[in-house]
Formats: structure tokens, sequence, C-alpha cells
């Protein structure tokens, strides 16, 4: 009988000497840790066949076109103290930062207005922001 069919039978497990015992274990891993490595392979290889066959992503354009050609609505200006020109390194800044997350000149961006949102994150949010910083410093 193979060293497997040993393993099988219990009265035939007790006989067996210890090193018999440990080559079967590890004979027994082997075997388990090959044939998991073999499903991920044929999962891994479905994976990227499904991929490819149900691909709709369209393909990138090789220019895009950011300029906005309607005019942006008039919206209705605060009268108080508070209001103040935009400063020029912001628009920079804004204006870099689309540039690049679109992959284009800037040139082609034109900021039109620059609107302030409020911000919403919740306290233990900004707290977890603030230890982070720190922690890279």
């Amino acid at each position: 009988l193979s060293l497997l069919e040993r393993f099988t039978r219990p009265e035939m497990l007790e006989q067996m000497t210890m090193g018999e015992k440990f080559l079967g274990s590890m004979y027994i891993a082997i075997l388990g840790m090959a044939v998991t490595f073999i499903a991920l392979m044929i999962l891994w290889a479905l994976i990227i066949i499904m991929g490819k066959a149900l691909n709709t992503t369209k393909p990138k354009k090789s220019e895009v076109d950011v300029i906005d050609k309607t005019p942006a609505p008039e919206l209705k200006k605060k009268e108080s103290a508070e209001v103040e020109e935009e400063p020029e390194e912001l628009v920079a800044i804004i204006t870099a930062a689309i540039a690049a997350s679109l992959g284009t000149s800037t040139h082609n961006i034109v900021v039109r207005n620059i609107v302030r949102t409020a911000d919403t994150t919740p306290a233990w949010g900004r707290a977890g922001r603030v230890d982070q910083m720190n922690r890279m410093l």
C-alpha cells in the first residue's frame, strides 16, 4: 500500500513509525498547497479572460477639449465686506490641479468662478487627518 492509502486506515496508522507519519503529513501538506495554487491560477486566468471579454471602456481620446463653450450663469454677488477677488495663486493652483487630473495642458482650461463650500467633515475626521499629518513629520 502507498503512504497515502495507509493514512486512510486507522489500524495501519498506529503501526507507522514517526518518520513515516511525518513524511506522509508533509506529502499531504504539499499536495494541499499545490491544489490551492492551481485553483488560484485558474481563478486568475478566468478573471483576466472575463475582464477582456467584458471590457466596455471606451478608448481615451488623444486630446481633451476642456473649454466650456456655453456662457457661465450669472451669480448674485454678495454685497458684504467679506467678498474679495480670488488671488491669482489660488486660480493657478486650481487650474494646475484640474489639468493634472485631466492629463491636459493648463492652456486648455479656463477657470471662470471659484465657489467656496463649507467644510462638512466631522470633527473626528479632521482630528484623524491632523494626526496622520503629524505622524509624517
